[in-house]
């Protein structure tokens, strides 16, 4: 049974069933996997396995490492690239810098 009729045949039962205070924990059950199944179609699930996937890809060099966490367009590529010498994209709309750019002071 495919995941489609599967949502139909949950929504046709909850359509059917009375709403008072005996069928409301039924009803919730039916809500809940109707949300399970609406989300599995929405994102494909994954099999097994480390895919294909956008990671980042820093080398382990030196005596530490530090990454700069915050909100979009504070700043954060124009102080790294002050601060090593690197050059990142910098622009002024958000998220410019999609990709790590590794420094070394």
């Amino acid at each position: 049974m495919s995941t489609l009729e599967r949502i139909k045949e949950i929504e046709a039962e909850m359509a059917r069933t009375q709403k008072n205070k005996a069928t409301s924990y039924h009803l919730g059950v039916l809500k809940a996997k109707l949300a399970k199944l609406k989300r599995e179609l929405l994102t494909p699930s994954k099999s097994g396995g480390g895919g294909e996937g956008v990671g980042f890809d820093v080398a382990k060099t030196g005596v530490a490492r530090v990454g700069f966490v915050g909100f979009p367009s504070v700043g954060k590529s124009t102080l790294m690239s002050k601060i090593t010498g690197t050059h990142s994209e910098v622009g002024a709309y958000e998220f410019t810098t999609l990709t790590t750019v590794p420094g070394v002071i």
